[in-house]
């Protein structure tokens, strides 16, 4: 006998990071797998230590991680579990990405300047990552700068349903905050059954980070139900002045749908005296008792990961998810 035959078998293994462990948790539950048992933490001057507690070895392994506040912290970590399981042997390694880090890092606006979203993807791919899962990238592009597939997920169908079940039967306008969102509304006005797009028209200052001026609206607002649909909300500058400007304009009421809930100072603040009547998010991050408002309502966004997951471990197809968005 000239060769020895294995039975093929894959295993489907998840790893937690310590960004935001009950998202990880919560897919597991969907998937009916726990995730796999390490220690994880920190030297006295900072520096990360990471050891699985379970052989890992021909594993089709699934790493999640939430990139919160302290994101370089966690991006290291990530870096660190991936080399860790690339070392076990692990036979092909996955790293889930709610939220992509420096994802508005993704182009040079002038000389001497980083394309840091196209760094990050180097790095997963020199630690070994194989394979980036990720939800609602701040611009497509950032696909293209990893050398191997990525899975580009969209949180819209997840947001849409809930806000076609409470807002259903009144006049609604979608609003994108700036031109570079249009697109995203035209989506967004499809999957609503083709209602009107307005968008608002400002300018920034390349100079002054998070800094917006809004000058006016473009399309039909009076009277109407607005939704505002942009990918994150940071300190929610555009948002909140997106708002008054739709209020000045006749809107009856405003409704902000955003993936990804950064909330960094002084959004959380600012969504509270705003005239936003409802802003609706996704757990793509974890939201600390602190950045929690009345007007806040929080979907879970495990699920669309964990059905994600399970095509990439079935070798099935991810788009099919989407009718075939990309």
């Amino acid at each position: 006998m000239g060769s020895i035959v294995a039975e093929n078998r894959k295993s489907l293994m998840l790893f937690s990071g310590r960004g935001f462990p009950e998202l990880a948790k919560e897919i597991g539950e969907v998937l009916g797998v726990a995730p796999t048992p390490a220690d994880a933490y920190d030297f006295a001057n900072g520096e990360i230590f990471v050891r699985y507690k379970d052989s890992v070895r021909g594993s089709d392994a699934f790493v999640v991680q939430s990139v919160t506040h302290g994101v370089n912290t966690w991006v290291m970590e990530t870096l660190i579990m991936v080399d860790a399981l690339k070392r076990g042997s692990a036979k092909r390694i996955t790293v889930v990405l709610p939220f992509y880090p420096y994802a508005r890092q993704d182009k040079k606006h002038r000389g001497r300047e980083p394309i840091s979203a196209r760094l990050i993807a180097d790095l997963l791919r020199t630690a070994g990552a194989n394979r980036i899962l990720t939800v609602d990238l701040h611009t497509a592009q950032i696909q293209g700068f990893f050398d191997g597939p990525v899975d580009h997920l969209f949180a819209m169908d997840v947001l849409a349903e809930y806000v076609e079940h409470k807002y259903a039967g009144r006049p609604m306008t979608v609003v994108a905050p700036d031109s570079g969102r249009v697109r995203v509304a035209e989506r967004w006005t499809d999957r609503l059954g083709g209602c009107p797009l307005a968008f608002i028209h400002k300018t920034r200052d390349p100079l002054k980070p998070n800094q917006v001026v809004a000058n006016r609206v473009v399309g039909e607002v009076e009277g109407r139900v607005c939704l505002i649909v942009d990918d994150m909300i940071d300190t929610g500058g555009t948002i909140t002045k997106a708002a008054d400007i739709l209020k000045e304009q006749g809107a009856a009421e405003i409704v902000v749908a955003s993936t990804h809930a950064l909330l960094s100072d002084p959004a959380t603040e600012r969504l509270k005296n705003s005239p936003i009547s409802e802003v609706v998010v996704t757990n793509t991050l974890p939201l600390p008792s602190e950045k929690q408002l009345d007007k806040l309502t929080v979907l879970s966004i495990a699920p669309l990961l964990a059905r994600a997951i399970r095509e990439v471990f079935d070798d099935g197809s991810v788009t099919t998810l989407f009718g075939g968005l990309s």
